[in-house]
């Protein structure tokens, strides 16, 4: 049988060694010995003995955390040994390598899957408040381990050593030792006030030293709490979510 389908690009890379490795640009592959997590729903083929055990957001804390929030991670425990698939959405596939001492704050409707060995959290998203229509937290990754993110069409990778402003939108991930703030973008005057708009009504402010991921799409909120009404509670939310 013959077929471009067929090419060298397109067969199941293998390797010696277990972990999280990119199959193709729009395709996770987990070369599993062990367990990892993944975003539930991602699985799209495995071979071997593996087992799949849905944990909610991770455990009763941040199960709270997002019911609260409308954030977090709906996870899979993948384990077991034997090669598992992910994709999402045919979305861009990126890896990131964490090491002890690194925290990367995260869109949780980015997170595509992690080793196990990595922690996470719920966090407000400092200084945005209740100004922002596209939501208040995100999921802050610490430890040490690989973790997979997927992205609409291909990022650019901000590094924040000046004032850098982002569409809430579009920024995916960015270092969690940065400031991040409100910046108002439209300016009022007479075009404002006859319904005229930039559609930029506001941008996420980022300073410090350290990296904003920005995709090139505007998706709906989701992955930072948005759109369910959580504006309204952010003070307390902050209060009870310790900021």
């Amino acid at each position: 049988m013959r077929s471009a389908l067929f090419a060298a690009e397109n067969m199941e890379k293998e390797s010696q060694q277990p972990g999280l490795r990119l199959q193709n640009s729009k395709m996770l592959k987990a070369e599993l010995n062990g367990e990892i997590m993944a975003r539930t729903g991602t699985m799209v083929a495995y071979q071997g003995q593996v087992q799949f055990q849905a944990l909610g957001s991770g455990g009763v804390g941040k199960w709270l955390k997002s019911k609260l929030t409308g954030e977090g991670v709906p996870l899979m425990k993948v384990s077991g040994r034997g090669d598992v698939f992910f994709a999402d959405r045919s979305s861009d596939v990126h890896l990131i390598d964490l090491e002890p001492g690194d925290a990367i704050s995260i869109n949780g409707a980015n997170v595509l899957a992690f080793d196990a060995s990595l922690q996470y959290d719920i966090k407000m998203v400092q200084g945005v408040g209740m100004l922002s229509s596209a939501g208040l937290f995100n999921c802050v990754f610490t430890g040490q381990g690989r973790l997979a993110i997927t992205t609409k069409g291909t990022p650019v990778v901000l590094t924040v050593d000046a004032p850098t402003y982002v569409d809430p939108q579009a920024a995916i991930c960015w270092s969690a030792s940065l400031q991040t703030g409100y910046h108002r973008a439209d300016q009022l005057g007479i075009g404002t006030l006859l319904g005229r708009s930039t559609g930029e009504a506001f941008t996420m402010s980022f300073a410090g030293q350290g990296f904003v991921v920005v995709q090139p799409s505007e998706e709906p909120p989701q992955g930072l709490a948005g759109g369910q009404g959580q504006q309204q509670q952010g003070g307390v939310l902050g209060n009870l979510l310790g900021g």
